[in-house]
């Protein structure tokens, strides 16, 4: 998780979502719908993401959890968020988590608009920013890497 490992002994029906938020204590992965169809819950799963609310905790086994809480280095923003906040792609923020963790999963590969609105189609912002997190991402070709 995130570069560490943890030994826990969880029932194999817990979802993901339950033991970052409840057991771990990460909490910047949000959970809405339950049912994996507003994104909210996104991590990254050896680098792909997936809905953490639907993700079994047994189909994880020792494989790597990458959550929003991994991306800035201490006070450091990471560049996608320090975009965000540029761009003003965040109004009410509870979908901003899966937002970034869908786009870090997607790779560096986005040259354009659709490329980002692929990247973000199974994530959804009920605030209605998408154009600001699309203008966000792309301000990041050259800056670094998602």
């Amino acid at each position: 998780m995130n570069g560490q490992a943890h030994d826990l002994e969880i029932p194999d029906s817990t979802t993901l979502a339950t033991v970052l938020r409840d057991m771990l204590g990460l909490t910047g992965t949000k959970v809405a719908c339950n049912q994996a169809a507003c994104g909210a819950c996104t991590v990254l799963l050896d680098g792909r993401p997936v809905f953490s609310c639907h993700l079994l905790v047994a189909q994880v086994g020792d494989r790597a959890v990458r959550t929003v809480e991994a991306l800035a280095d201490g006070a450091a923003l990471h560049p996608l968020q320090a975009a965000f906040i540029e761009h003003d792609a965040l109004q009410c923020g509870f979908c901003t988590p899966g937002m970034l963790m869908a786009i870090m999963g997607a790779g560096s590969g986005m040259a354009d608009r659709d490329d980002v609105v692929r990247a973000i189609s199974g994530n959804l912002c009920r605030c209605g920013a998408y154009p600001h997190i699309i203008d966000a991402v792309l301000s990041c070709r050259g800056r670094a890497a998602p």
